[in-house]
């Protein structure tokens, strides 16, 4: 599971950021999951190393243009490439308008190619690897944080322990894997629980923007692996941010704490604190450290791999 960062600027993009897109990878089933789709994505998605071919679904936050312009360029170039893929979008009321107008007036065919979901606060989509959840935001138009959830799996299951209990190979391996209860063919009652070790707990990803400080952010997040959190403005520069209803890097901070994630990512930051200027992103990130060490500063194109809980566990023995 890979985080790259397509766009970190907020509003609008600049010479070394783009607007708001996150893409999410899953190797294990060959996917990629886009949060947000900001003008100039596609751009983006050329110059990474990410496969537009993958994309299979896209959760949008809200409806301004810089979550949202770079959609219909994306659908419609997925469409001429021929590819054919089946793409779920999610995202708040008026999306589904907003993508069936643009494709009216610009002759697009939107024909079988989406899925087009509007989201409420509860569980958006689930199969038998992940659920994704979402929730209300505190932002001037209605603005929807996702957490995608992998769900546990099972341990390493013991194939010589298995073969040494005379349980015959097929098909009941694959329940034992499961950890199921099988009987046997001589009465023989196994737990599967026995022949597999310690669960591999699945790894969480939140994703909060735009939003000023809530409860319901802090709610999203508990116990993220991974929480990328948006922080437009700096705390000197707090008012600002509540007028407008955007995230000081002291506020992603105090999110990341409340709810015990492991790893903070700020993103979506004001071309304001570009470097020369009397406040810096270095600035924010040293303000967020003093509440929540474990934070980075997003850039585009940065990629951070999220460790599995096991892995994660076993770093921090030998550190």
């Amino acid at each position: 599971m890979e985080i790259t960062f397509l766009g970190t600027s907020s509003g609008v993009p600049t010479r070394s950021r783009n607007v708001s897109s996150v893409a999410l990878r899953l190797p294990q089933r060959g996917e990629v999951w886009l949060l947000d789709c900001g003008e100039g994505t596609q751009h983006q998605l050329q110059r990474s190393e990410i496969k537009s071919s993958q994309i299979r679904r896209i959760f949008i936050t809200h409806m301004h243009g810089d979550h949202t312009f770079g959609l219909m360029g994306l659908i419609a170039s997925c469409g001429l490439a021929g590819s054919g893929q089946l793409i779920d979008i999610y995202g708040a009321e008026g999306l589904s308008e907003y993508l069936h107008a643009a494709a009216k007036y610009s002759y697009i065919n939107l024909g079988s190619r989406l899925n087009i979901h509007t989201v409420k606060p509860g569980i958006v989509y689930e199969d038998e690897e992940f659920i994704v959840s979402c929730q209300l935001l505190k932002h001037r138009v209605p603005a929807y944080g996702y957490r995608i959830e992998e769900k546990d799996r099972p341990g390493t299951f013991n194939l010589a322990k298995a073969q040494s209990l005379g349980i015959p190979p097929g098909p009941i391996y694959g329940k034992l894997k499961q950890g199921e209860i099988v009987t046997l063919d001589d009465g023989r009652q196994i737990n599967g629980q026995d022949l597999c070790g310690q669960p591999e707990v699945g790894r969480k990803v939140v994703y909060c923007t735009d939003t000023v400080f809530c409860d319901s952010a802090v709610e999203l997040s508990q116990d993220a692996d991974v929480l990328i959190h948006e922080a437009t403005f700096a705390h000197q520069d707090a008012q600002m941010a509540f007028e407008k209803m955007h995230s000081t890097s002291t506020m992603a901070a105090q999110v990341a704490l409340l709810a015990g994630v492991k790893q903070l990512i700020m993103t979506h930051f004001s071309p304001r604190y570009a470097p020369g200027n009397p406040i810096e992103l270095n600035d924010l990130k040293q303000e967020a450290r003093a509440i929540f060490p474990n934070t980075k500063l997003a850039y585009d194109f940065y990629t951070y791999e999220v460790p599995r809980r096991r892995e994660a566990k076993e770093k921090v023995k030998v550190g």
